[in-house]
């Protein structure tokens, strides 16, 4: 009841799972965000498609057994696909069986103007995405068509990803051809799933950004999570061999090779402007006969 009346108690939904507190709302999420409308040259070669691979699932369990509200964040989706349309690019969305995507709806900057616009184009997309399997399917041969994937953040993309053969199949599949893969928060959680079968570990030696496992650890106590984390994501991309260059939870960015990550919420907008402009810059080179392209 005091964790109630402080306003730190995380607030129970009609499924029974927990969204963040009102204090934790108020501390870490904003009706608007930090979106700046760069101008871009657009792309106007064939390789414009995004793959976009989102979670399907809501719930993640607690090590107390309490579930959290979760799902993928819109901010750290929403916002780099926004730079990435401006920069002349359409997106692939996907979730691994088909199902609806699902949003941290309680994380909606409900009066930013632009996120909810792009988020009102594409709805009917996210309540009907393409299934991975399918898509992974149609893969063969269709390399030239394509510029990046995108793994949005969120804590719901260490639901079911890690664990789905057909997310290690495309991220591969991308690492493979030459494609650029970006991913922000805990969306690296995804890249687990390259170890599936026992495989190595596709990102071994990269650096990258990552949500830090030390704020998760500490978010509870102001009702953000509704119990400590079932596991540590950066701990486990760490044992693996990945090099996470932050300590916080803000907007650092990180681009190795063709791998191009972001630390938080906070890094959605420059995580996107960063994107936009790397693959625009090497598209253009390519196609443009400055540089070989790797088949």
């Amino acid at each position: 009841m005091l964790k109630s009346l402080l306003g730190i108690a995380p607030q129970r939904e009609r499924d029974g799972s927990f969204r963040p507190s009102r204090l934790a709302l108020r501390l870490a999420t904003s009706d608007v965000t930090g979106y700046e409308n760069c101008s871009y040259e657009a792309y106007q070669g064939k390789r414009s498609k995004i793959i976009v691979v989102f979670t399907e699932q809501k719930n993640m369990t607690m090590k107390n057994g309490r579930e959290f509200s979760t799902g993928n964040h819109p901010v750290e989706a929403l916002l780099p696909m926004l730079h990435l349309k401006n920069a002349g690019f359409d997106f692939e969305i996907v979730t691994p069986t088909g199902k609806p995507v699902v949003f941290e709806m309680w994380a909606m900057p409900t009066k930013d103007a632009a996120v909810l616009a792009i988020y009102k184009e594409l709805k009917s997309r996210f309540e009907q995405p393409k299934s991975l399997q399918l898509v992974v399917d149609s893969l063969d041969g269709q390399a030239g068509s394509y510029a990046a994937l995108f793994i949005p953040g969120g804590h719901g993309a260490m639901l079911g990803l890690p664990d789905d053969q057909n997310v290690a199949t495309v991220l591969r599949w991308a690492h493979n051809n030459e494609l650029f893969t970006i991913s922000l928060c805990h969306g690296p959680g995804a890249f687990l799933a390259t170890t599936l079968g026992s495989r190595e570990f596709l990102y071994c030696g990269y650096e990258m950004a990552v949500f830090p496992d030390a704020v998760d650890k500490k978010t509870p106590w102001v009702g953000y999570l509704p119990g400590q984390m079932p596991s540590e994501l950066g701990a486990q991309l760490e044992k693996l061999g990945a090099k996470i260059i932050n300590s916080k939870a803000d907007a650092t960015c990180c681009l190795d090779r063709k791998l191009i990550t972001g630390a938080s919420p906070d890094a959605a907008n420059e995580l996107g402007k960063l994107a936009a402009m790397t693959l625009l810059e090497h598209l253009n080179t390519v196609e443009s006969g400055a540089a070989p392209e790797t088949p």
